[in-house]
């Protein structure tokens, strides 16, 4: 009896035993093989063992019981579907064998091509197929694959013998070694297992099957797969399914190749069929980067009856799944055959067009479309560029543009000579011939990828497209010298840790550190996306603007208003520093106002600025917040000073600067973070809370006056007692009470806390009665929470994320149980004292996707963040907004299972973090 129950599926021309709605038993590549038979498309048959048999072979270390008897009859079954039998001699069935799982891990686990060739099949290969050149061509790759997959060869003693091989032949490409090289090579392949592994190349077709399997079920575990379902948040737990498929063969010919394509661009969204293809040529070429593919294009001139077919079939497979469909394909002597369909990978600027366009299309709706881009990939988007201000340089070389942005960096020639350069906080370019799946480690750490071989969709393409980072692949001028440790690029040699600076979005290639430039900003497609989510979120996202400039940027970003402007920036100009230090300095109340005096009408200049920007939008203006100390001179500076007076015999300035010294040293705090700073100053120094009411209230009465509408809101930091508040808010009514009666004019403001202390979050019940709104700053919150400083928390925070004592750093992503349970509490409280009080969020957790969805749930009105994050935010808004009302529909491949195969519920929560936008 199965222990796991049903195993296998088929599929073939007679019989579809799987169907969309499978994807967490049949995984990925087995669900799609199942959709396209059952629509009519070309597919080899073949069937797939289940993700439960992976679960239960890592779990037992062994098969369940039924297995082999459903294997048997599986493959009597393809034998009878295509004519031919495993490990006949005349007419042998050969297969493939490939892994599957529920959430696509490009390269990240193995497969194998040709299992059933053996040294008397292969020569009825050659009679069936009347070319012995392709039969031993099949051999040789299924004799170097299967024993670096399943017998742990090493891949390197394959590529020495292949290469001396072609060098001895003359020749460049595979395709074009003769049979008398060809049978060289297999000996030399059949000599190496023996020599390796002790044993002879197994012949027996069945063991060579049942041996592939088991290895595809391993790579589950592989450092390389873990790794991938790491950086990409897969769980650990899924397990892999395994397709068992009839080969066709690319390398019969310039008649038959391999390629893989897409349905739409994916570094870009042009809705046009992309990717690219090899003559003569098995699948791992293209895939591997080993050769350097055409354009999918050619395909047209050559075979064009083919290529509209070709078009045809994947234009319905992609209206059928209502996505960009990535494609594998196989030309075996003029036919056309499909092997894989999956959502593709793309960029996050081709995610952007490719919604917006399907959406306009009428494919998918507006919020399936939100959907469908991740917020936090928006910041790929509007990464920098290279600056080419100053002229554009000379290229090295150029190579494919197969993942936008751009990379500049220290040269790394290894993945492990990455990680390592990278922990020593270095920035990484990988630069290698090609990358492999064992290379992800490396990958994961570099800021940009380049290689020599490969084209747009190989391993480091769409690797590079899935972790949002610049690459560009197939840059030919490119040669590596392993025993100098060197490699030259166009015209120069290069050493690891030389820089180099890659323009991803044109495929150049630039010696030195170029200078980045800010992204250009929003294009058509993400501007239409983000009005969008503004229209769908039910939170607004704000703005944190210190300066006009910062204004300006956040009404162009479409804020909401401004959550934060922290005014203590607008002294850090050297032309108010000095008069920020004299009014601290100051011995007398006298001296201290004619300091304020000066600095008066430089806030309020500043505070016109903001208004006018934002009219009629609400500016929140955060009084005063640091420690005084923090714009004084150190100690130090004013030691060094007093001692150049004393050289130059300048007495008086001696004296007043030992004064200023001895005063700095007063105001030295062991904590300045817990200490003389916030709400606490304008207790302390009632005059600077009136003069900063002053200009924020004179500048709203000047821009009213000027027809615009300004709304300020003045909010008090570091509140932590309804006392606190009740004395200040008076003193900020009596203040702008004064100054309305001198100007005879008023204008709408409110009084608002930050609560950034746990106590204040407690006591938020009884604040809100002295206040029209609340700002959690949740920086401070989560550091007065945790005790941990923000400042030096590192030394000890990455251990807690390495060791998994934290799911995620608290400083980024809000933590739910605790400063969460914080929030919770305090605006349940808030609104039941002031029903009508209005609740925001203006730390740095204003910009994170995560942590909107959960404020989103808290009823928050506005979250706050800064404007280079603002479409982050609005796009996270709009998500959260959507994802509360259809909570199973919230990933990028929702729509990839057709509405008449039924339930979906499970393939949505397996893929809601599958992809890479």
């Amino acid at each position: 009896m199965n222990l796991v129950g049903k195993c296998i599926y088929r599929f073939g021309k007679d019989s579809v035993e799987g169907d969309g709605s499978m994807r967490e038993l049949l995984g990925g590549k087995g669900v799609g093989l199942a959709e396209m038979t059952r629509l009519g498309v070309p597919v080899p048959p073949g069937f797939t063992l289940a993700t439960n048999v992976c679960r239960y072979w890592l779990d037992q270390k062994t098969y369940p019981k039924g297995l082999q008897r459903e294997m048997d009859d599986a493959v009597r079954w393809l034998e009878i579907e295509v004519g031919s039998r495993l490990g006949d001699p005349v007419e042998p069935l050969l297969l493939s064998v490939r892994s599957g799982a529920p959430i696509s891990m490009p390269g990240m686990m193995d497969t194998i091509l040709n299992i059933g060739l053996n040294d008397k099949c292969v020569l009825g290969l050659a009679e069936r197929s009347g070319s012995m050149r392709f039969a031993l061509d099949s051999y040789r790759r299924l004799i170097q694959m299967f024993s670096i997959v399943v017998l742990e060869v090493s891949k390197h003693r394959f590529d020495r013998a292949l290469d001396e091989i072609r060098s001895s032949e003359r020749v460049l490409e595979d395709s074009a070694l003769s049979v008398d090289a060809l049978e060289t090579i297999v000996r030399s392949f059949k000599s190496i297992v023996l020599e390796v592994t002790g044993k002879p190349f197994p012949q027996d077709p069945h063991e060579q099957l049942r041996l592939a399997i088991d290895a595809v079920f391993n790579s589950w575990n592989s450092p390389r797969a873990k790794c991938y379902r790491k950086l990409e948040g897969i769980s650990e737990s899924l397990g892999t399914a395994v397709t068992v498929q009839t080969m066709v063969f690319g390398n019969r010919g310039e008649n038959s190749g391999t390629g893989v394509g897409f349905t739409r661009n994916p570094s870009t969204g042009e809705p046009n069929i992309f990717g690219e293809f090899l003559f003569n040529a098995q699948g791992e070429d293209i895939v591997a980067g080993t050769r350097t593919p055409v354009a999918i294009a050619e395909l047209s001139k050559r075979m064009p009856e083919l290529f509209e077919e070709l078009v045809s079939v994947t234009t319905t497979l992609e209206r059928h799944y209502r996505d960009v469909q990535e494609f594998e394909f196989t030309i075996e002597d003029g036919k056309l055959f499909l092997l894989q369909t999956r959502s593709a990978k793309r960029s996050a600027l081709a995610a952007v067009r490719t919604s917006v366009d399907m959406a306009s299309e009428g494919l998918i709706t507006r919020s399936e479309a939100l959907l469908r881009v991740k917020p936090a990939s928006l910041t790929e988007m509007l990464a920098p560029q290279l600056n080419f201000s100053d002229g554009d340089p000379q290229s090295l070389t150029t190579g494919f543009a197969a993942s936008p942005g751009a990379a500049v960096g220290l040269i790394a020639f290894s993945a492990n000579e990455a990680v390592v350069m990278a922990a020593a906080g270095k920035t990484v370019i990988l630069v290698t011939e090609e990358t492999t799946a064992d290379d992800i480690h490396g990958m994961a750490v570099a800021t940009g990828f380049l290689t020599a071989r490969g084209g747009a969709t190989s391993h480091a393409a769409v690797v590079a497209r899935g972790l949002g980072k610049c690459c560009i692949t197939g840059a030919k001028d490119i040669s590596h010298d392993l025993t100098s440790g060197t490699a030259r690029i166009g015209s120069e040699t290069f050493h690891s840790g030389d820089w180099l600076s890659l323009d991803g979005s044109t495929g150049r290639v630039f010696a030195g550190r170029l200078p980045l430039k800010a992204a250009v900003g929003t294009n058509h497609y993400l501007q239409t996306l983000l009005d969008w989510a503004i229209e769908e979120s039910s939170i607004e996202v704000w703005a944190n603007a210190d300066t006009p400039e910062d204004a300006a940027r956040a009404r162009t970003g479409n804020a909401a208003g401004i959550g934060l402007c922290r005014t203590e920036h607008m002294f850090f100009d050297p032309k108010r520093l000095n008069h920020m230090r004299a009014m601290i300095l100051a011995n007398n109340e006298l001296d201290r106002s004619a300091a304020l005096d000066e600095l008066l009408p430089m806030q309020q200049h500043d505070f016109e600025e903001l208004f006018r920007s934002m009219s009629p939008l609400p500016v929140t203006i955060r009084l005063l917040d640091p420690p005084l100390h923090e714009f004084l001179p150190s100690v130090e500076e004013v030691t060094s000073e007093i001692a150049a007076a004393r050289r130059e015999e300048n007495w008086d300035a001696a004296i007043q600067l030992e004064t200023v010294r001895r005063r700095i040293e007063t105001m030295r705090e062991s904590n300045p973070m817990m200490g003389h700073r916030g709400c606490r100053l304008s207790l302390t120094y009632p005059d600077i809370l009136r003069m900063q009411v002053r200009a924020i209230l004179q500048a709203a009465l000047v821009t009213a006056g000027e027809g615009f509408a300004p709304v300020p809101e003045i909010m008090v930091p570091l509140i932590s007692s309804e006392e606190e508040m009740k004395v200040l808010a008076e003193a900020i009514h009596e203040t702008a009470s004064s100054l309305f009666a001198e100007r005879q004019q008023t204008v709408p403001y409110s009084v608002g806390a930050m609560i950034e202390l746990p106590r204040a979050a407690i006591c938020a019940g009884r604040i809100a009665k002295h206040i029209s709104f609340l700002s959690f700053g949740t920086n401070d919150l989560t550091q007065m929470t945790y005790g941990f400083s923000r400042d030096d928390s590192r030394s000890y925070l990455d251990e807690y994320l390495k060791q998994e004592i934290f799911a995620a750093d608290p400083f980024i992503t809000i933590d739910e149980e605790g400063v969460g349970s914080l929030m919770k509490f305090a605006i349940g409280a808030a609104q039941e004292t002031n029903p009508g009080i209005k609740i925001g969020v203006c730390g740095e957790h204003g910009g994170d996707p995560e942590s909107i969805r959960f404020f989103s749930s808290l009823g928050v009105d506005y979250v706050s963040c800064s404007t280079a994050r603002l479409p982050v935010a609005q796009l996270a808004a709009g998500h959260a907004k959507l994802r509360s009302e259809a909570p199973s529909c919230v990933s990028l491949e929702c729509s990839t299972v057709p509405a008449e195969t039924g339930s979906v519920a499970n393939v949505e929560r397996l893929e809601e973090r599958s992809h890479s936008v």
